[in-house]
């Protein structure tokens, strides 16, 4: 049986992963440092958690049956920050839940979005979560589709697009699924689709879904509405969906095209892997 591919996600000057274990990593975001549980951290960690401690600002503590609530570690802890990527800025946050606004692997799409798309593109964003993606196909020139179903996360959105000093993204909060179906209904074409479900969600009047009861449609839409050049990136980081389904649903309803799959780690400062889902692209045979 062959080796998995593996993908290492990038750090950038605002972002790393300093250490990673015992169900929790360590993580540096500009100048701010927290602790956030993570059930992929199953291994040792590099340092001690004393020593986490006394870096952290905040740290991110589960309670059982419930959220968890964010704890202070620091005095002068800010709720709210601002960290760069490039030319862009984003503003990131201790939310009602573990998150902090940014999920950090996700820069090796954000890289890759700068590579490829270009300014006469259609870009479409679904599972757009609050826009980094979305911020650097802005950039990039590209007429710019953001979709997402929690009308808060699409305010969090705004806020980077205009800490970017950006204008004109398309915001449309509505299930990612419904519109991809509508417009492929329409006869819609995008030249690049990005799309990170969560392997669980709620869609805009709060019903309730799960990605395995949905990812066979989802390729099925996208397929309707991607351009024959076009480009389609997919995260999944949903247990119940085994790497070998989404090749063949990749292959099943892109046949022709080229499919490229790895999973995605990040790497600490620590020399720890954090495995971070799968990471599957859709390309024209020639074009990579």
């Amino acid at each position: 049986m062959s080796e998995k591919k593996r993908t290492v996600a990038p750090s950038w000057p605002d972002y790393q992963l300093l250490d990673a274990g015992g169900g929790k990593k360590l993580e540096r975001w500009g100048k701010i440092i927290t602790i956030r549980p993570d059930i992929q951290a199953y291994f040792h960690s590099g340092k001690p958690f004393t020593e986490w401690r006394a870096m952290a600002h905040w740290e991110f503590v589960e309670v059982p049956g419930k959220n968890g609530r964010w704890k202070a570690l620091k005095t002068d802890a800010p709720t709210e920050w601002v960290i760069t990527f490039g030319r862009l800025k984003f503003v990131l946050g201790t939310s009602t839940f573990k998150h902090v606004g940014l999920f950090p692997e996700q820069a090796i799409n954000w890289n890759h979005i700068d590579k490829y798309v270009k300014s006469e593109d259609k870009f479409l964003n679904l599972f757009a979560y609050t826009g980094a993606a979305s911020c650097m196909a802005r950039l990039k020139g590209a007429d710019t589709f953001h979709i997402d179903s929690s009308k808060s996360i699409l305010n969090w959105a705004k806020l980077n697009m205009d800490e970017s000093r950006l204008l004109n993204i398309h915001w449309v909060l509505e299930d990612a699924l419904k519109f991809a179906e509508r417009e492929a209904r329409r006869g819609k074409k995008y030249d690049y689709i990005l799309m990170d479900p969560p392997a669980w969600g709620n869609g805009v009047k709060g019903e309730k879904w799960k990605l395995e009861d949905k990812i066979d449609q989802l390729f099925a839409a996208c397929a309707e509405i991607l351009e024959p050049s076009g480009r389609l990136t997919l995260n999944t980081y949903s247990p119940s969906i085994e790497a070998k389904l989404l090749t063949e649903l990749a292959e099943m309803y892109f046949p022709g095209r080229a499919v490229d799959q790895s999973e995605l780690f990040l790497e600490s400062q620590t020399e720890k892997s954090l495995y971070c889902g799968e990471l599957v692209r859709i390309h024209p045979q020639d074009l990579e």
